[in-house]
């Protein structure tokens, strides 16, 4: 049996929380509960770098007996990172297009950071329509990219196919982390309001979960909706949705009273036997 602990949506920058001394915290805590394997989903700083330095120092400070893997969320993109560094950076602790198999059983851990496709909108609309939006009100049009939004996530389909038909067919558990929603069943719905319904576009892709689905995928990490729902199992996948959140002065998601305990209450632990 092999604990693995599973977060997303720390936000350190935007909560202004001291990431060094929060990743001491959270690495005793983990050590703790035994765990051996930490995933996170991605959103840490709005600054690739800062969230590469913290899973590195993280990495450091729980040592050789724990694992730490992450995915870069669409904050993490804003800066100080370019399409191709997110696709081709090689270190063990960024889990982008590839995998890691846990020693002893039969699960692989895969992770893509994914995108979007307005596929999750209510109203989906012209693509033009989407786009505009976009770069007018929605934060990721500061992400550059040499290529649309459809093309993109065509990429993101694309990589999980190879990889999860990889996994597929070696015989293997998969557990799989992205960072943008795979499920229309945890999108918020409000027709009346165009900018919620354009916002919905932007949160990930129906297409992704129809792929999680053909390939019988056990079990699905996910971040970007600030939910702070249980897990769930849909189409016998099990989804898992463990954002911490924002705490700002007037847009408050936590329900507890500081950041330790609303990451440890929104940590989740699994067993993978």
């Amino acid at each position: 049996m092999v604990k693995v602990a599973m977060t997303s949506d720390n936000h350190f920058d935007v909560n202004r929380i001291d990431s060094v001394e929060m990743g001491k915290r959270q690495a005793e805590y983990l050590h703790q509960q035994q765990v051996k394997i930490y995933l996170i989903a991605g959103d840490l700083f709005n600054n690739f770098e800062n969230s590469l330095n913290y899973v590195r120092q993280l990495d450091h400070e729980v040592g050789a007996d724990m694992q730490v893997r992450w995915i870069a969320g669409n904050h993490d993109m804003l800066n100080a990172v370019t399409y191709d560094e997110l696709e081709n950076l090689t270190t063990p602790t960024y889990l982008h297009n590839h995998y890691l198999d846990i020693a002893n059983t039969k699960w692989r851990i895969i992770g893509n950071n994914g995108w979007y496709d307005y596929s999750l909108a209510e109203e989906t609309g012209s693509t033009d329509d989407f786009v505009k939006w976009k770069r007018a009100y929605w934060i990721d049009g500061g992400i550059k990219q040499p290529m649309s939004d459809l093309q993109r996530m065509g990429i993101v389909l694309h990589q999980t196919g190879k990889i999860l038909q990889d996994a597929t067919l070696t015989d293997k558990k998969i557990l799989f982390m992205t960072h943008f929603s795979p499920r229309k069943e945890y999108i918020q719905v409000h027709p009346e309001i165009r900018m919620w319904n354009m916002s919905n576009g932007m949160m990930g892709s129906l297409h992704l979960g129809e792929m999680l689905k053909q390939y019988h995928v056990q079990k699905v990490l996910f971040g970007h909706l600030h939910l702070h729902v249980n897990s769930r199992i849909l189409d016998d996948t099990t989804f898992y949705n463990q954002a911490v959140g924002y705490h700002k002065k007037r847009h408050n998601e936590w329900y507890m009273d500081n950041f330790f305990d609303q990451w440890r209450e929104q940590l989740k632990i699994v067993n993978l036997t």
